[in-house]
């Protein structure tokens, strides 16, 4: 189990093809905060259907998008 199993089941549940989330948002969604690690586990979400598009720093998002 991952801790990002959460944030992972929201995305899925979600449905919709493209869409962003704040780190703040991640943070609450998946019960723990945002680090350094999500790079690590981010390759879990291609078991829910999707996959990470961009991480923006700069604005502290992250966009989504579902594979096809």
């Amino acid at each position: 189990m991952s801790k990002y199993n959460n944030l992972w089941e929201y995305i899925e549940s979600c449905g919709k093809d493209q869409f962003v989330l704040t780190f703040e948002e991640i943070n609450s969604i998946a019960g723990v905060p945002l680090d350094h690690s999500f790079l690590k586990f981010k390759k879990e979400l291609l078991e829910y259907g999707y996959k990470v598009e961009k991480i923006s720093m700069k604005e502290k998002k992250v966009i989504f998008l579902k594979n096809n």
